[in-house]
């Protein structure tokens, strides 16, 4: 204080722009980093959005059925990112396949199926399908995929995965996509299989009963060398 006392009027001045430069200094530097922390939570917010508006394609899953032990070399054209795969994906699978739908890779290891999973831009049709109880969705399933061509142990595979994350909705609305789907994830299979049957479930929970066409569901007469995939996705 009695330096600050005995201070020329000069001084006094000097030491006063000193301080307001000082002052001007932090609250440049404060809205600097706040400027930054809003341009990072901007970021994350879009990200979310985008992401959000992705099509989820989960767990599909192909069996293979050939007539006698074949190799098969296979090729997914996804219009999307592949988030998952097993066996890895590489440019394709090669496997070779037995009648009972074991396969076996290059190095020996055995599967039950391929698996991948991915997200695209895709856009699905739900003006067609099926609005059911989820208390009733296992029965359901039952129906309507032993109606698509899948057998018994393909059916209790789709239902094991799906049915945790739909019976304890109110109701589940119930789209089965054709083209749409199969169209963004082309299967190129060598040699070329004489039946494919895919199955793509589309869907979402809903609180309250949805009135929905219904939706009609065939499937192919297996014969010869058979190819079979199931997979889906929750709408959000």
């Amino acid at each position: 204080m009695d330096e600050e006392y005995h201070m020329t009027e000069e001084e006094r001045i000097g030491l006063e722009l000193e301080k307001e430069t000082k002052r001007k200094k932090g609250k440049k530097t404060a809205l600097i980093i706040l400027l930054v922390l809003l341009g990072i939570a901007g970021f994350f917010i879009v990200l979310a959005i985008i992401t959000a508006s992705q099509t989820e394609h989960r767990k599909p899953v192909i069996y293979f059925y050939p007539e006698t032990r074949t190799e098969i070399f296979v090729q997914l054209d996804f219009d999307g990112k592949l988030t998952t795969t097993y066996p890895k994906y590489s440019d394709g699978w090669k496997v070779t396949a037995e009648p009972d739908g074991t396969l076996t890779d290059t190095e020996g290891q055995k599967y039950n199926y391929l698996y991948w999973e991915g997200i695209s831009d895709a856009e699905y049709d739900m003006s067609e399908g099926f609005c059911v109880k989820g208390s009733d969705t296992a029965e359901f399933l039952e129906h309507a995929l032993d109606k698509l061509g899948l057998t018994r142990r393909e059916a209790n595979e789709f239902i094991v995965y799906w049915l945790p994350l739909m019976e304890s909705n109110e109701y589940n609305v119930i789209s089965f996509q054709k083209e749409a789907y199969t169209d963004g994830a082309k299967l190129n299979i060598n040699p070329c299989p004489d039946t494919v049957i895919r199955v793509f479930m589309t869907w979402y929970g809903n609180n309250n009963p949805v009135e929905v066409k219904e939706q009609e569901l065939t499937a192919p007469e297996r014969k010869g060398f058979t190819v079979v995939e199931w997979g889906g996705s929750e709408i959000q």
